[in-house]
């Protein structure tokens, strides 16, 4: 075979196909075409290796058909539609699926922090045997627990406190389906803050407590509601599926859910900062809680706006149908 005078007859249907195949929109035509120059090139391909295997031609070819093969097999759009999509659309909904189940995690933590706050402030026996000694407390309220927020670099403890929590986070959510992660998670960390919270009271510091706290805590407590929330929505998709199968109910859930734990790298990138750059810093108490408080309100104002319209209209922070591998292109 001739393959410069088989390139001069097919030439234009390989042009064809490779203008198309990098097109940015398709027509209903133009798709239709695509897929008929797509096999009809395959067809040449194999013919031209059975002649010369390793050529530049062939090479060529191979490249437009893998490209004309990603078009109609997945590739629906590209990096910056599909992000743009994720925090405006599926991000969002998922957000707004879990904000009355965030709100209960954040009531049974505030009873239980709020217990053991009162249980160690008005009881000289259980703030013993919970630090220790009299010298022990002081050494807590005077510089343990206030030098922990400067004692290293800014930039260095923002980025330990963003992967601590995100990783405290990603366990809540992926570990929910036990049932029983989520609340141990909730139980011991509002155990822990209910401590602290419960020694400065004692010695009637509460005050410089909460200037420490709230700053960052508003918004990543917050992130932990959200966590634990998602978690406990696939554990109750497996306990309660509904019409669906229990494996479908919490792969459903599940891709969902993890979308959330995708997104709540990011608003505990901004506490960590928070808790990392203000938290610490000399600017007066009132100032620091109002700047926590405005990233708490930005949060809601995002998922109940945003999220709300996102979730009437039909999304859920699930894959689509493809992405899912409910459906197959045959070709």
């Amino acid at each position: 075979m001739d393959i410069d005078a088989f390139s001069a007859v097919h030439g234009d249907k390989w042009s064809r196909l490779t203008f198309l195949a990098h097109k940015r929109r398709l027509t209903g035509s133009e798709a239709d075409e695509l897929l008929r120059l797509y096999q009809t090139v395959s067809a040449h391909l194999s013919l031209i290796r059975s002649v010369a295997p390793e050529t530049a031609l062939s090479s060529s070819l191979s490249a437009a058909l893998a490209q004309a093969r990603t078009r109609f097999t997945g590739a629906r759009s590209n990096f910056m539609e599909d992000l743009a999509r994720f925090f405006v659309i599926a991000l969002p909904a998922a957000f707004y699926r879990l904000r009355w189940l965030t709100v209960w995690c954040g009531i049974f933590f505030v009873l239980v922090s709020g217990a053991y706050a009162l249980w160690i402030g008005t009881s000289p026996e259980a703030l013993r045997a919970a630090f220790g000694s009299d010298d022990r407390v002081r050494q807590y309220i005077e510089d343990d627990f206030i030098d922990y927020y400067s004692e290293n670099p800014a930039a260095s403890f923002a980025g330990a406190v963003w992967t601590n929590n995100a990783w405290i986070s990603a366990q809540a959510v992926a570990f929910g389906i036990t049932g029983f992660w989520v609340p141990m998670i909730l139980f011991l960390n509002a155990q822990g803050v209910g401590a602290a919270a419960g020694v400065f009271a004692s010695a009637g510091k509460l005050d410089v407590f909460f200037s420490y706290i709230l700053p960052h805590g508003l918004m990543e407590l917050t992130a932990v509601f959200i966590a634990c929330a998602a978690g406990l929505k696939i554990f109750w998709s497996m306990v309660r599926p509904g019409p669906r199968t229990r494996m479908q109910a919490v792969a459903d859930e599940g891709r969902s859910l993890i979308t959330v734990a995708l997104g709540l790298v990011l608003v505990l990138l901004i506490s960590g900062l928070v808790e990392a750059f203000v938290t610490p810093s000399p600017l007066p108490v009132w100032m620091k809680i109002a700047i926590g408080a405005l990233v708490l309100v930005a949060y809601w104002t995002y998922t109940l706006v945003v999220g709300g319209r996102s979730f009437r209209s039909g999304a859920t922070g699930d894959l689509d149908s493809h992405d899912a591998g409910y459906r197959g292109v045959a070709v």
